[in-house]
């Protein structure tokens, strides 16, 4: 082997500590640990609460929030989702503060963003709709395959909401930069308003809008960390506030304790989001910060520090395809007669082999790492396309990934089996928001 050989063959774990040990100094690495937490928190939780179990020899989907509903309130340490709108309005102001002391556009900016955000996605979606359109061609109950495709694609609901968050950053920059925390506040009574409406006057859909309301809020808190307005001293009063607010909402109020849907559940925290996720929101931001100091002291440890490279250089793979990974494995132990899927969920036995199915959706996923991060290492670039474009594009691209999320791509009537139009959009979104020359985009990428 020569040397030009070995060093394209070098490993990955060697390829982080490079880039880890080049990192500026000025650059706030607890910024990119919350980032890695976050996700890798949403995979172990979403590779637990799903409990799949045999019955009458046929796969029964059980979820183990309903299941055992003392674990609902593990909800309020795994359904981090928060935290990654607190990392994303700090970047994003971040970014978009050096993008506008440069003179750079708009244009190239969110363009920028939307590549790197909407690239990782579209394979995802090819791989999905060719399993959907074989798997109907080959026979397999319509149900059975919407249900697999439905179940990997979930994640995608996230890059629709987050999307819409960064394209309105200019507005919501400007709001800060005026008005401070006020603009928070603002945010929050706007989702205060629509549970009002929503449950105590019934109003149908409008709740819809605290998809908006409450990440914009949180994400208003990331811009206050960028300028150091959140430090550790002020931003512990933050986290005990929001999580006297969660009790008393959850205590009093109508809110479940669980912060993600449950089957059975009358209300969801989370489809759409509510005041009481905003809490919750506002609580982890809070302790979160206040762990900073800490945080940056631990993470000077070349190691842990090379361990949060390299899980930010992979994040949107393993967030996008962790769940393909849980299919695979269920359907392998499936055909081999169900081999440890006759354990009852919530059971002892239960609880001992999750090491077990952890290794196996970690060696699954593994290889899917492998094949799809690439998509992922964006250039830093961004293109110069009308405003028109972007906003056309970005429509189509979110109207995709959140119907994909809400109904599935594959179709239980027409001769494919899939919603071939609904698989389209994201890509012809892309194809609309991304054409144009390229130009480099102002500012740090964070």
């Amino acid at each position: 082997m020569n040397e030009t050989t070995g060093a394209v063959r070098k490993s990955v774990w060697s390829r982080a500590k490079e880039m880890a040990e080049q990192a500026p100094p000025e650059r706030n690495r607890y910024v990119d640990f919350l980032r890695a937490l976050s996700i890798l928190a949403v995979v172990v939780g979403h590779w637990l609460v799903a409990a799949p179990y045999m019955k009458d020899g046929a796969v029964e989907g059980g979820h183990l929030l309903g299941i055992l509903p003392w674990t609902q309130w593990l909800t309020w340490g795994f359904q981090v989702m928060p935290l990654f709108f607190l990392v994303g309005g700090f970047s994003n102001g971040m970014s978009w503060a050096a993008t506008l002391r440069k003179g750079g556009s708009y244009d190239s900016w969110y363009s920028g963003r939307l590549q790197r955000l909407i690239n990782p996605v579209l394979p995802l979606f090819l791989i999905w709709t060719i399993v959907a359109l074989f798997g109907t061609m080959l026979g397999i109950e319509r149900g059975v395959v919407a249900m697999a495709a439905q179940l990997a694609l979930i994640p995608v609901w996230f890059l629709a909401v987050y999307l819409m968050v960064a394209a309105v950053v200019p507005l919501t920059w400007r709001a800060w930069k005026r008005w401070g925390f006020a603009s928070f506040w603002m945010f929050v009574a706007a989702a205060v308003a629509i549970d009002v409406v929503s449950l105590r006057f019934d109003v149908p859909h409008v709740n819809f809008l605290n998809f908006a309301f409450v990440w914009l809020a949180i994400h208003q808190l990331g811009f206050a960390w960028s300028e150091g307005r959140l430090a550790p001293g002020r931003a512990l009063p933050w986290g005990f506030g929001g999580l006297l607010a969660l009790g008393l909402l959850v205590g009093l109020g109508p809110y479940p304790v669980a912060m993600i849907g449950v089957p059975g559940s009358g209300l969801s925290n989370s489809m759409p989001p509510t005041l009481a996720l905003l809490a919750l929101g506002i609580a982890q931001s809070g302790f979160a910060l206040a762990l900073e100091p800490v945080g940056r002291r631990m993470l000077e440890n070349l190691r842990l520090w090379t361990a949060v490279v390299l899980v930010n250089g992979m994040i949107m793979t393993i967030y996008l395809w962790h769940l393909t990974a849980f299919v695979l494995v269920m359907i392998a132990a499936w055909l081999l007669g169900g081999i440890g899927l006759g354990v009852a969920p919530g059971s002892a036995a239960w609880w001992l082999t999750r090491p077990i199915w952890f290794a196996l959706y970690i060696v699954t996923l593994f290889p899917l790492i492998m094949a799809f991060a690439r998509h992922e290492r964006a250039s830093g670039s961004g293109r110069s396309v009308p405003h028109w474009r972007l906003i056309v594009g970005l429509l189509l691209i979110c109207a995709g990934l959140g119907a994909t999320a809400a109904i599935s791509i594959a179709s239980p009537e027409g001769v494919t089996g899939v919603r071939l139009w609904l698989v389209a959009l994201p890509f012809v979104g892309a194809a609309v928001a991304q054409f144009g020359p390229v130009h480099r985009l102002a500012g740090p990428d964070r």
